[in-house]
């Protein structure tokens, strides 16, 4: 027997509705001849068992369809807002609300100066200032944070992810050389793509792949303000991360992974690894 279903689907962006196929086999027992194909030769048993199956078939397509449409993000909130209630000891995912009667005009505030020059005296030569949830507690569950990034002349923003956000870069000063490197590809490469940006220009990095900024200016500073799809977007700085874990990756597994001597990721792991985020 063969179904046909059409199921409209409103909340997708891309599909007004689905056309389901589903081929429903005869009880068992049952050949298909002209006979036993008619449904009215069904016994109620059989009738009730071939309904319940095509009720879980249609259940799951559905599920499969409406699973290819979920965004992973920041959960949306379910309320105006939810400040984060720090000093709260349940542990979830993000902060716990503070009482709505208790909540002030400055939990939604922080005098960060992000219009003053940060030092960039580092080995890197680049300064982050953050401001997520852990600074503004207004900020929970609203998706959401930014950063203040100051480059000295020549200084990076090494490689480095956001496992939790995709960043929208904007250059307020001086210029930058940034890109970002894709995942691995069916083809086995990992595709870089670059751009060089000048004042007021504005370049994406999407969620979780690496990527950097440098400043090529010998004798200039850059500044740039960074948004990020996250109220707590984190960052994973690649050198660090793996030359400077602690306690440390074994130098069998990084030899071998980066294809040198054993001795050069010794000479590595030595090195202090400036952390650029404040």
């Amino acid at each position: 027997m063969l179904l046909f279903w059409f199921v409209p689907i409103p909340t997708s962006p891309t599909l007004s509705a689905a056309a389901i196929y589903i081929h429903v086999h005869p009880p068992h027992g049952k050949h298909q001849t002209a006979e036993t194909q008619t449904p009215s030769s069904y016994t109620r048993t059989e009738k009730h068992q071939m309904a319940s199956s095509t009720t879980f078939l249609v259940l799951t397509a559905l599920l499969a369809l409406l699973a290819g449409q979920v965004i992973a993000s920041d959960p949306s909130p379910l309320q105006d807002f939810c400040v984060a209630d720090k000093d709260s000891r349940v542990s979830v995912n993000g902060f716990v609300c503070k009482d709505p009667k208790d909540v002030k005009a400055d939990d939604f505030f922080l005098a960060a100066n992000l219009d003053m020059p940060r030092d960039t005296t580092s080995k890197i030569g680049s300064n982050v200032t953050l401001i997520n949830v852990m600074r503004i507690p207004g900020l929970n569950t609203l998706g959401i944070s930014l950063a203040r990034i100051d480059y000295a002349p020549l200084g990076e923003n090494p490689p480095h992810t956001h496992p939790r956000a995709t960043e929208i870069l904007t250059v307020l000063e001086g210029t930058l050389y940034v890109g970002f490197v894709t995942s691995n590809q069916a083809n086995r490469e990992n595709k870089l793509f670059t751009k060089m940006l000048n004042k007021g220009d504005v370049f994406v990095f999407p969620e979780g792949l690496i990527h950097f900024q440098f400043n090529p200016s010998p004798h200039k500073p850059a500044v740039a303000i960074a948004a990020l799809s996250s109220q707590n977007p984190g960052a994973i700085t690649i050198a660090n991360a793996v030359f400077g874990s602690k306690p440390p990756i074994s130098d069998d597994v990084l030899a071998k992974a980066f294809q040198v001597e054993k001795k050069t990721v010794d000479w590595l792991q030595a090195q202090f690894w400036a952390d650029n985020h404040n």
